[in-house]
């Protein structure tokens, strides 16, 4: 059987679990099964790291009860939203309604082959056109794209969705960072900066899977938009 329990999201699952129980939110592994819409064999395999938690269960999870998907990505310490209804002591009720109305700031294009169209400014209107989510703990105007292919294995798997911040021409990257790369093709990949003296002058584009895809560079004046990847979903888990 698998081994999940060195997933960071299950690990922080087990530590808000604990939590929640502690504070007398939850009834034990019975009441956040039922909150989960799951059961309580499965709550039990998560927790015993034989299974991962899945996207469905993370949304219900950061909904009902206010969680900072921040702290279940390892990217923060603070467990829960302050300024979330669940930790304001509001009704079930009204915590759905502030999910069905609230800011949702996450663009999705289906495909990469449409995120060129999607970000021109001069196609504004065009973006209406494309659903809009929101997940707790993540801020700012925010797009998501699903990758087809396996040039990224394992990091990102065919049919995942990375959620990514676009950034302004000239800021700063991180080499060996995974970004999306728009140019007359779009490519998620990690990035290396090649630089002529002091500045920039191309990008190294390197697949994780680099025993079947090789690196290839691309000149910055070819790269229209770039953007860093904040996370995945996968059918399984956020990470």
């Amino acid at each position: 059987m698998a081994d999940f329990s060195e997933s960071v999201v299950n690990q922080r699952f087990k530590s808000v679990f604990e939590e929640l129980d502690r504070t007398n939110r939850i009834k034990g592994k019975s009441d956040i099964a039922k909150r989960l819409d799951t059961y309580n064999h499965v709550i039990n395999s998560i927790l015993k790291g034989q299974r991962n938690i899945t996207v469905e269960q993370l949304t219900k999870l950061f909904h009902t009860f206010g969680l900072n998907a921040n702290y279940m990505f390892g990217l923060s310490e603070e467990m829960f939203l302050m300024n979330h209804p669940a930790n304001s002591d509001v009704s079930v009720r009204d915590i759905s309604e502030v999910h069905m109305f609230g800011r949702n700031n996450i663009k999705f294009v289906p495909n990469l082959a449409r995120a060129g169209e999607a970000l021109d400014p001069g196609q504004r209107e065009n973006a209406d056109e494309f659903p809009r989510f929101s997940v707790p703990g993540m801020d700012g105007d925010l797009w998501a794209f699903q990758i087809s292919g396996d040039s990224m294995l394992p990091t990102i798997t065919n049919g995942d969705k990375v959620i990514c911040e676009k950034l302004e021409r000239g800021e700063p990257l991180r080499d060996n960072q995974v970004y999306v790369i728009v140019s007359d093709v779009v490519v998620a990949k990690r990035v290396q900066q090649i630089r002529q003296g002091n500045t920039v002058s191309q990008l190294r584009l390197i697949s994780d899977n680099s025993d079947v895809y090789k690196p290839y560079e691309l000149d910055i004046n070819e790269i229209r938009y770039v953007l860093r990847v904040k996370c995945r979903l996968t059918d399984h888990a956020i990470a």
